[in-house]
């Protein structure tokens, strides 16, 4: 991964040290587009495994232009190992080989586009849709989805070598399911990432008649908020464009009297604050 820049993947059959993903990498420093980077590496495969023969390999790349917008681009050779396939959306490549059926695929774009939230939660989601026996044919005599896990999020301004998030489960023993461990490691990661984001907000008045207000620090940008009643349903939701102002206001006068909750979607995470409507 570049921070600010783009990632690229490359799996089925490889070369450690993975020499064509390092020339991928150094393709996308050069200004290279995804595309251009997997036509590249057809032209240039580096791995002597199975004779440097490009049709072994398996890409996914996904980077942004010069004007911030998401380019993705895949590539799955004939000769790499059944079930496989490569799948781009406009900000997100999935590829897989040594699946069980296109049902791995097809659940982790179902979950990652219906899921909202961070791009981590959305990551995270994705995972989730592969995470049953045999998603990697190899684990369905153990029962498990696959025998590791890992979830890796940069953001734009972080420094190469050191992500936002980095959560890793190694091999693990037959019948324990790694996505599982992950899914606690994230869950576990999120309650660190709340309270640090709701030292940056606040919410008042609390208790409210008319108005609630959300000051934010000038450096959290707000995506979205739902408000939620007691019951966690959620009775109104807003996507919230191009504000740069640290208040927000959002009327409450005709919500009957009651506890609720404000979930609000930040570029820094996502947090729950309670307030009592009068």
């Amino acid at each position: 991964i570049i921070p600010g820049r783009g990632g690229v993947n490359s799996q089925a059959w490889v070369c450690i040290p993975n020499t064509n993903l390092q020339n991928a990498i150094e393709q996308m420093e050069m200004g290279s587009s995804p595309t251009e980077i997997i036509d590249w590496l057809l032209l240039n495969d580096s791995c002597s495994a199975q004779n440097f023969d490009p049709e072994y390999r398996q890409y996914g790349i996904v980077d942004l232009d010069e004007f911030g917008d998401p380019r993705t681009a895949g590539w799955t050779g004939s000769m790499a190992d059944d079930y496989k396939e490569d799948r781009q959306g406009p900000n997100y490549s999935i590829q897989g080989n040594i699946l069980l059926d296109v049902s791995v695929i097809n659940n982790m774009e179902d979950n990652f586009n219906n899921t909202s939230g961070t791009l981590a939660d959305k990551l995270m989601a994705a995972m989730q849709g592969a995470n049953f026996a045999g998603a990697d044919s190899r684990c369905l005599a153990a029962g498990t989805s696959s025998t590791t896990a890992y979830l890796l999020v940069y953001k734009a301004d972080d420094e190469p070598g050191s992500p936002y998030l980095r959560l890793n489960v190694g091999q693990q023993a037959s019948g324990t399911e790694p996505i599982d461990l992950l899914q606690d490691l994230y869950d576990s990661f999120l309650s660190t990432e709340d309270n640090k984001i709701k030292e940056r907000l606040s919410l008042f008045p609390n208790p409210a008649s008319d108005i609630i207000q959300l000051q934010m620090e000038t450096s959290i940008q707000l995506l979205r908020y739902d408000i939620m009643d007691i019951t966690g349903k959620v009775i109104s939701s807003k996507f919230v464009e191009n504000t740069e102002s640290s208040n927000l206001q959002i009327s409450v006068a005709t919500y009957p009297t009651g506890v609720y909750f404000l979930k609000v979607y930040t570029s820094e995470g996502e947090t729950s604050l309670k307030f009592v409507k009068n």
